[in-house]
């Protein structure tokens, strides 16, 4: 394949990953909007858990396989090809089935450390899900071994453009026959499972008719089985500890909040609703964040490639960068959430509840994108057990803020723990980094980002102070926030371009605009 081909199938698979990305943050949107907080506080209830199964079934498996298949090309070993795929579908199964089973058996438990009863349903029915996603995961891996990037790309958006259809549909289906939140709740995760579906039926087909389908090998035996298990668990459980950050997050925050909120006194029926409040913040940082989680997945192989060349120059270039461009794209979303809170929730969520919480939380997406990716560079430094490390004991911290901070400030101290917690990791994640690799936790660039995203916002936010948000329609605050978004986004490009910010002074368009 000619690197052009390979460029464009990589940039088309990145293009792919965003738009998947996206889709699935913002559909909890019009969830909220369609079936109420309680349905989505279930919702982000049970959904981190089976997130954190789904990601240790499938994180690395694509990666591995790829690099693996990659590798017995260069080196004319056709034959391990069938051995490679035949080992990763045994795996992908025998995950698949083991997180299943583990979800559905103890289902009743994990309802009552979540949202009570009301959650078990939505666990059971979104657990399906795993029998098939590590499978699908498999055919992924086998096409990009092949620099075959299309399959991947066509696959994700299948996955969640049926996923987010049938999950709106499924919710407005039940909120007019008039179902309880729980059933409306299971009934969604019901999209889950048939995307996940949908996007294995069009890898299988494609597989079938693709000339790389492999040709047979020696006779399989469980020898051969132990070793290529080997050489796919080594590559793939180091991604999956990366990838699984802000899902490990969000499980501690499904355990703690519903607990700390109970025992503060606040009624068990009103748990799920106070949940769904705190959903609103996670939405947005969801959506605030696709960037971060897009780029760690093709870092990692990046980095550790020129660490493995001795090429330390080029690693502290593209840590460097990737720290600056999440910057750059990082703060303004982040301030921009802080600024337009009231007059994004109301546009958003239909009403003011839960302002503060949404302000506090769509703030820390910031620090949100810089741990995920500082997280995925120390992966790439073949730090893995460093990140672990790291990721547990701020996963203990918020569990315990999350129960001191609640009981103090309810709903409010669980989002100052998730602002604080996020801090501290990445934080502690760039004190690691930095004795691997000579990098500034911060430059010109990134101060002239903060600064900028600053004036941004008190300009955006200005006008708020006069009007009365409160007496706005829901039309009214979707027109300001939109202006308010055009408005800050020209000016905080105008800005950073005035302060000859490199990332954004050598674009095309204000190159030539500069050149002018």
């Amino acid at each position: 394949m000619s690197r052009s081909t390979l460029i464009k199938g990589t940039i088309l698979l990145s293009g792919a990953t965003l738009l998947s990305k996206f889709l699935g943050a913002i559909f909890r949107i019009p969830l909220q909007n369609i079936a109420g907080d309680e349905v989505l506080g279930i919702f982000s209830m049970v959904y981190p858990v089976y997130m954190v199964a789904l990601i240790l079934s499938v994180a690395g498996i694509p990666l591995a396989i790829s690099k693996l298949i990659a590798e017995a090309r260069s080196e004319n070993h056709f034959d391990r090809i069938k051995e490679i795929y035949i080992t990763a579908s045994i795996l992908a199964i025998l995950f698949g089935l083991t997180s299943f089973l583990l979800i559905y058996t103890f289902a009743e438990s994990l309802a009552s450390l979540l949202g009570g009863e009301s959650t078990k349903l939505a666990l059971i029915i979104v657990s399906a899900t795993l029998l098939f996603a590590p499978y699908m995961a498999v055919y992924r891996g086998f096409f990009q071994g092949f620099e075959t990037m299309q399959p991947t790309a066509i696959s994700q958006l299948i996955e969640q453009f049926v996923r987010v259809a049938l999950i709106l549909a499924a919710a407005s289906y039940f909120v007019v026959q008039g179902y309880s939140d729980r059933v409306i709740a299971g009934g969604t995760m019901v999209g889950s499972s048939i995307g996940v579906l949908a996007s294995l039926g069009y890898l299988r087909w494609t597989f079938q008719l693709s000339s790389t389908t492999p040709l047979p090998s020696v006779p399989y035996d469980f020898t051969i089985f132990r070793k290529r298990s080997r050489q796919i668990l080594k590559v793939s459980i180091p991604i999956a500890v990366g990838a699984i950050t802000m899902a490990l997050m969000n499980v501690v925050d499904a355990l703690t909040i519903p607990y700390g909120l109970r025992s503060s006194g606040i009624d068990p029926d009103d748990v799920n609703y106070a949940y769904g409040l705190y959903g609103r913040g996670l939405s947005l940082v969801q959506i605030a964040t696709v960037f971060a989680t897009s780029i760690v997945l093709p870092l990692v192989p990046l980095i550790t490639k020129k660490l493995a060349e001795g090429d330390k120059a080029s690693v502290q270039s593209i840590v460097a960068r990737a720290f600056s461009l999440t910057h750059i794209i990082s703060w303004p979303a982040a301030t921009g959430i802080l600024a337009l809170t009231l007059p994004l929730n109301l546009a958003l969520f239909t009403n003011l509840e839960g302002s503060l919480v949404l302000a506090v939380v769509g703030f820390s997406s910031i620090y949100t994108s810089l741990a995920v990716l500082s997280t995925g560079i120390l992966q790439g430094m073949n730090r893995s057990g460093q990140a672990a490390i790291l990721v547990l004991t701020a996963m203990a911290l918020k569990l315990v803020a999350n129960i001191v901070l609640i009981q103090s400030y309810g709903l409010a101290g669980a989002a100052i723990a998730t602002l604080v917690i996020y801090i501290v990791l990445h934080y502690s994640n760039v004190w690691v980094i930095k004795r691997k690799v000579t990098v500034s936790a911060a430059n010109h660039d990134r101060a002239k980002s903060i600064i900028s995203s600053v004036i941004m916002g008190i300009i955006v936010a200005i006008p708020l102070l006069i009007f009365n948000v409160e007496a706005w329609t829901r039309l009214e605050a979707l027109v300001y926030v939109a202006a308010a978004v055009v408005v800050g986004g020209i000016l905080y490009l105008a800005m950073l371009w005035l302060m000859k910010v490199s990332e954004v002074k050598n674009l095309p368009i204000l190159k030539k605009l500069r050149k002018r």
